[in-house]
């Protein structure tokens, strides 16, 4: 990738990090989801395809400044999501317990 290729790349991961915070906030978790699995193909393009050359300093400032901001997005994202986890496993807990006393009595 060039470094108009990775800067456009890093911009669009970071618009897709603004639309999962907006479906998180608004309980939508499929599409969540899906734009989860949209960052983790743009992301594994970056990892496959390394810069050309060593970047430039300015277009190396204007990654790492695009990777706050994802990263402050994500943990906007984290303090939604972790809540509603840890309430599903909560729910989910006592089933799973229950399930495995049922299971265990027969092996």
């Amino acid at each position: 990738m060039d470094e108009v290729q990775i800067i456009s790349t890093y911009k669009t991961i970071l618009t897709i990090t603004h639309q999962m915070l907006k479906a998180a906030q608004g309980n939508n978790w499929e599409k969540l989801f899906a734009l989860e699995q949209e960052c983790k193909k743009l992301t594994h393009a970056l990892i496959t395809n390394p810069p050309q050359r060593i970047l430039s300093a300015d277009t190396q400032k204007r990654k790492i400044e695009i990777i706050h901001q994802i990263l402050a997005c994500d943990a906007k994202i984290r303090d939604i999501t972790e809540p509603w986890m840890a309430h599903l496993q909560k729910l989910l807990t006592p089933y799973s317990q229950t399930t495995s006393a049922k299971w265990s009595k027969y092996h």
